[in-house]
């Protein structure tokens, strides 16, 4: 079975390439500091300010357990609009690279 040998120091440098590892790049970072930082608040928050996340919203429900809550809304939500940004921009970008190299 013959594989094909790609030049993967060209691929690297096709303006293509670059622009969809830009782009890949400056979305998945941006992403990962909003999603630290949102992760981060729930001890922050429950260390620093345990009487705003003691606060009742129903019942038994505070503000902390809403909030611990909406991390996994906000998580399938970023999941969600990862799905949606990839198969738009970065699937197209993939695909007229595949289409150069052929």
């Amino acid at each position: 079975m013959a594989d094909k040998q790609y030049d993967w120091a060209a691929i690297a440098r096709n303006p293509k390439f670059v622009e969809l590892h830009h782009k890949k790049s400056a979305f998945l970072f941006g992403w990962w500091i909003f999603s630290t930082v949102y992760y981060f608040l729930l001890p922050i928050g429950a260390a620093y300010a345990p009487g705003l996340f003691k606060v009742k919203v129903i019942g038994v429900i505070n503000i902390g357990y809403v909030f611990a809550l909406s991390q996994f809304f906000v998580s399938w939500g970023l999941a969600h609009y990862y799905a949606h940004v990839a198969n738009k921009d970065f699937d197209r970008l993939t695909r007229e690279l595949v289409d150069e190299l052929k």
